[in-house]
């Protein structure tokens, strides 16, 4: 379907999805197009402050929810649908990614971002107060307000991050774009450290009470956004410029949307998979019914990609074996690493007793080593002019990390987990930048675009993937370890509910009161099944680790297999830095 900008002739054959977006977008396009001009030093660097703001906003939402989640879903009830959280964000986020990219080009950098945050705006207002009235029709209960809004914030999150990097060549001169991008990265790098201290702090502390009504501490890690994001709005409005606007642009809304139906189904059918300890759940209709329509959807996708140069995702870019290899790496690389970061703070808090804020702080190694790492492997390939050595060797760090990871158990010490996670995150640094290097100088210049978008997003599609595996891993493992360890918490020859079990495993006096209705008042008996819960949630969470091995294994296999070239010189209006590859 093809697309014109505003100042041309229109077409009537447009989808009524097409002219609804389009006549969003160039209502905010009009509304905020100024009379073009010079920009100055000053003028550029408040525009680029806008920019890093709208960046951090997208990552530290990344990672200020996961030291959170525990408390979250104890309150919300909602542990079975833990994965979603995470995923609902990550899935409407990604499949966006290439549809701004493109309404970008024909509407300008400003209103897609203006756009985006508008939206992430008002996805964190509206889940900081997902379950604060109750249940609500068809949406339902507080975790499911809570899963569709932050899906809200992730349609905000894929023009954020998209238009973040993208606005760097409307206000920078070529010379200067690849300190412009370092500072990218370094904002990257302060969220990822900040987030999971700022987001176990506001849960164990920012809890107050507003005319009689307790509003609790982890609903502040979204309404943080709100002032941050008020004040990026401001300064995009007032000193972006507009950027170009293409006149004329085609979006690939089938093979988005195909996307779409090959990822929800699957991630459905591993969320229901999940929910029983058993075989049987696996092989029940609505699990073999959502892995089908996914193979459909997915062969559906590579038909309707096939030949198209404007697709969300051009198949002849695998046609080089670097990009294929690396792509295919970078997917199962963050398959693999993130069920770390997402499921060892539920283990912290439940199995080692750790507060949020405590948690959040025992997280800094692994963010800190990923860092480390992303400034190491930048600055070597910098020298060396080579990528293939330095992801290498990131990989052989994370691979003995994970197998380190897999000898973790609740008498592991606390330095030892500290220096496991260092490792681990020395490991993943080189992944963060190198893959999309090494694509990036295996492609021709006007094809660097469309090939950094695929690497961005084969890394989210991992990841997004990725929770619901995990989760659903989990969920199934703690199914069964519960039927073995806590019969005294079954009702009705039904274990205990999965939500349930995490509210008892934090709270002793819930565990007391639960166990006094049941005619349980042995201090010895209580003590037991108090072991039992915090054991089965050690279990569950536990088997996670040897699967983030195979996985990481597979990744290193790929890394292996991509072919050693050296990394070509830049043109001017690439500039090589070293710390763009970092970021």
């Amino acid at each position: 379907m093809r697309f014109h900008a505003p100042s041309g002739p229109p077409v009537a054959s447009r989808s009524v999805q097409d002219v609804s977006t389009g006549a969003l977008l160039h209502a905010i396009a009009a509304a905020t197009m100024s009379v073009p001009h010079v920009y100055t030093a000053p003028e550029r660097r408040m525009a680029l402050g806008a920019v890093l703001i709208v960046l951090f906003l997208s990552a530290l939402d990344q990672t200020i929810v996961a030291t959170a989640m525990p408390r979250i879903i104890k309150e919300l009830s909602g542990l079975d649908r833990i994965a979603w959280v995470g995923t609902a964000y990550l899935l409407t986020s990604t499949v966006t990614v290439p549809i701004y990219g493109k309404l970008g080009d024909i509407y300008g950098r400003r209103p897609v971002l203006v756009f985006g945050v508008i939206m992430f705006l008002a996805g964190s207002m509206l889940c900081g107060l997902a379950g604060e009235f109750g249940d609500l029709g068809v949406i339902g209960d507080g975790m499911n307000q809570l899963i569709a809004c932050r899906a809200l914030q992730g349609l905000g999150a894929g023009a954020l991050t998209t238009g973040a990097f993208a606005v760097v060549a409307d206000i920078a001169p070529p010379a200067e774009r690849g300190k412009y991008t370092g500072y990218f990265g370094a904002m990257f790098g302060f969220a990822g450290l900040l987030g999971p201290v700022v987001g176990g702090f506001l849960t164990d502390h920012a809890t107050t009470n507003v005319l009689g009504h307790v509003v609790s501490g982890w609903r502040f890690i979204f309404y943080v956004n709100l002032p941050l994001g008020l004040v990026a709005l401001y300064i995009l409005l007032t000193r972006l410029p507009a950027g170009s606007r293409g006149a004329d642009a085609r979006i690939d809304w089938a093979g988005s949307g195909l996307i779409v139906a090959a990822t929800v189904p699957l991630l459905l059918a591993l969320t229901w998979g999940g929910q029983g300890a058993g075989l049987a759940a696996w092989t029940s209709p609505q699990v073999l019914g959502g892995l089908g329509v996914s193979v459909v959807a997915l062969v559906a996708f590579l038909m309707v990609s096939r030949g198209k140069s404007w697709a969300v995702v051009p198949l002849d870019l695998f046609d080089d074996a670097v990009v294929a290899r690396a792509n295919i790496a970078l997917f199962l690389v963050n398959l693999g690493y993130i069920g770390v970061p997402i499921f060892l703070p539920l283990y912290l808090q439940v199995v080692r007793g750790l507060s949020a804020s405590q948690s959040g702080f025992a997280m800094l190694p692994l963010l800190g080593g990923i860092l480390t790492g992303s400034v190491i492997a930048g600055r070597t390939a910098r020298k060396t002019k080579l990528y293939k050595p330095v992801l290498i060797a990131g990989g052989i760090t994370a691979l003995l990390a994970c197998a380190a990871m897999t000898q973790l158990t609740a008498a592991t010490p606390r330095w030892m987990l500290s220096l496991t996670l260092a490792a681990l995150g020395l490991g993943l640094g080189p992944a963060q930048g190198m893959f999309t290097l090494a694509i990036q100088s295996a492609v021709d210049h006007a094809r660097v675009g469309v090939a950094t978008a695929s690497a961005q997003f084969c890394r989210q599609i991992g990841a997004t993937i990725g929770v619901a595996m995990f989760g659903a891993l989990l969920t199934h493992h703690l199914a069964g370890e519960l039927d073995v360890r806590v019969p005294e918490l079954a009702v009705a020859g039904q274990s205990v509910s999965l939500s349930q079990a995490q509210t008892l495993a934090m709270d002793g006096a819930a565990l007391d009161a639960t166990l006094a209705r049941r005619g349980i008042a042995d201090p010895a008996a209580a003590a037991r099944v108090a072991a039992g819960l915090q054991t089965s949630f050690a279990g569950a969470i536990e088997a996670l680790f040897p699967v983030s091995l195979v996985l990481m294994l597979a990744a290193f296999g790929f890394t292996l297999a991509i072919p050693a070239r050296e990394l070509r010189g830049r043109v001017e209006a690439e500039p090589a830095d070293g710390t763009p590859a970092a970021a």
